[in-house]
């Protein structure tokens, strides 16, 4: 395998590793507050989730395509791929990350789970331990 070919398939597994934490983030504090889970509100957790929310929502307003994406497809065009030849990373990671649909879907999409991370921010609160230096800021 080409090292561009191997360099874009990790692009490609880290960009559904932030899909995973964008997503899977919003489950773990629904379910962890549920549960009792302390960490899943602390400040700096909350505030990473909110900001790639933020930046995949943004992105779309602007319309702009993900970095990642861009970066993944030129490393395989560096590789001298057609568009059918794919690894076994990049057939089964992008048929779960990629989907076909209008581009406003996916600024609505991105929108909607946007605010409902920002509603969650309302609902359960980033908690400031009594140690952080946020804590003793908001003193």
């Amino acid at each position: 395998m080409r090292l561009h070919q191997m360099l874009a398939d990790a692009v490609l597994v880290l960009h559904f590793g932030i899909v995973a934490f964008v997503v899977g983030g919003l489950l773990l504090v629904w379910a962890g507050n549920r549960a009792g889970w302390h960490w899943v509100n602390h400040p700096w957790f909350r505030a990473l989730h909110l900001a790639a929310i933020g930046v995949v929502a943004g992105e779309s307003w602007l319309g702009m395509e993900c970095p990642l994406t861009t970066l993944e497809t030129w490393l395989r065009v560096q590789a001298g791929l057609p568009g059918l030849e794919r690894s076994f990373v990049e057939h089964w990671v992008s048929r779960l990350l990629y989907y076909r649909a209008p581009g406003w879907m996916f600024t609505l999409a991105y929108t909607v789970f946007g605010l409902l991370v920002l509603a969650t921010w309302w609902v359960y609160p980033p908690r400031w331990g009594k140690n952080t230096k946020m804590a003793k800021m908001a003193k």
